[in-house]
C-alpha cells in the first residue's frame, strides 16, 4: 500500500513547533515544577518517619475514625518494614504536587463547561481523547519537552488525571436543582454569588468524587511515569522488571496499594461529609 496518511509526522512537528515556541514557558515550568517537587519530598523525608507516620495516622482519625488510623499506622509501618519509605514518600510528592496541579486546572475548566454550551462541546471530545489514549503514550511529548526525569512525570499524570475532574466538576453544576438557581436569580443574586454560595456547595459530593478519581488516577500514572526516571515507586517497580525481582516488585506494589487505598478513603469521607448542610 502506497497512500499512508502520515498524521504522526504531523503530530511530531506540531510537537516540535510547540517545544521550540514555548521554549521559555515550558523551563519555567519545569523549573517552578522540580522545585515544588522538592519542596515537598523534603518536607517528607526530613523528619523521622515516625513523625510522618503519626501525622498520616492523625490526619485519617479526625477524617475518618480510629479504625481507619490503625489500618493506617500498619501500612505506613509495613512500607517501612520492607524499606520502601523513601520510595513511598517520593511518590506522595508527585502524587501531591500533580494531582494539586490537575485539580486546579480541572475544576475551572469544569465550571465553565457547566456554564457554557460551546465549551461543554469542545471539551467532550478532548476528554475522550485523553481518557482513552493508552497511558505510555502520554510519555513521549513529557520526555520531548522535559527531557527525563520527575517533570516530565509530573506532566504525563496531570494531562493523564485531569478529565474526571472536569466531567465531575460540570456534572456537579449541572445537576443542582434549577429551581433553587431560579430562586438565587429571583433574590437579586449575581451570577458569581449563585455559583459560590449554591451551586459548588450543593454540588461538592460530586466535584470531591471527581478529585478522588484524580487522585487515583495520578497515582498510577505516577508509577507508569518510573519509566521515563520520575523515581519513587514506579521507579522501583521499573528496576524489579529489569531485574526479574519479584520481591521488589511485590513489595513496591503493596506500598502503592497501601497509599492508594489511604488516599481512596481519605477523600471519599471528605466527599461524603460535604454535604450542603456542612457546607452552610
Amino acid at each position: 500500500m502506497d497512500f499512508r496518511i502520515p498524521l504522526g509526522d504531523w503530530i511530531e512537528t506540531g510537537i516540535d513547533w510547540v517545544e521550540a515556541t514555548f521554549q521559555i514557558l515550558l523551563d519555567f515550568a519545569s523549573d517552578f515544577s522540580d522545585a515544588v517537587y522538592t519542596g515537598i519530598e523534603w518536607l517528607l523525608l526530613t523528619p523521622p518517619f515516625w513523625l510522618i507516620v503519626l501525622l498520616l495516622v492523625g490526619i485519617g482519625w479526625l477524617v475518618k475514625n480510629w479504625k481507619f488510623a490503625i489500618g493506617t499506622g500498619v501500612g505506613l509501618i509495613l512500607i517501612y518494614g520492607v524499606d520502601q519509605w523513601d520510595a513511598t514518600m517520593e511518590t506522595l510528592a508527585l502524587v501531591l504536587l500533580a494531582s494539586s496541579l490537575a485539580i486546579v486546572i480541572s475544576i475551572p475548566l469544569g465550571i465553565l463547561a457547566a456554564k457554557s454550551e460551546v465549551a461543554s462541546v469542545i471539551f467532550r471530545p478532548i476528554l475522550d481523547f485523553l481518557q482513552t489514549m493508552p497511558v505510555f503514550v502520554y510519555l513521549l511529548p513529557a520526555v520531548a519537552f522535559f527531557s527525563v526525569g520527575v517533570v516530565p512525570g509530573i506532566f504525563a499524570t496531570i494531562v493523564f488525571s485531569m478529565a474526571p475532574g472536569v466531567r465531575f466538576t460540570e456534572l456537579a453544576i449541572r445537576g443542582v436543582d434549577r429551581e433553587v438557581v431560579e430562586a438565587g436569580h429571583a433574590f437579586g443574586s449575581s451570577p458569581w454569588r449563585i455559583l459560590r454560595q449554591i451551586q459548588i456547595p450543593l454540588g461538592t459530593p460530586t466535584i470531591m468524587a471527581g478529585i478522588n478519581q484524580v487522585i487515583m488516577l495520578s497515582l498510577s500514572m505516577v508509577v507508569i511515569a518510573g519509566l521515563v526516571g520520575a523515581g519513587g515507586l514506579g521507579g522501583e517497580v521499573v528496576q524489579a522488571l529489569g531485574r526479574v525481582d519479584t520481591a521488589l516488585g511485590m513489595e513496591a506494589g503493596i506500598a502503592v496499594v497501601i497509599l492508594a487505598i489511604y488516599l481512596d478513603r481519605l477523600t471519599a469521607t471528605l466527599g461524603k461529609t460535604s454535604t450542603p448542610a456542612s457546607t452552610a
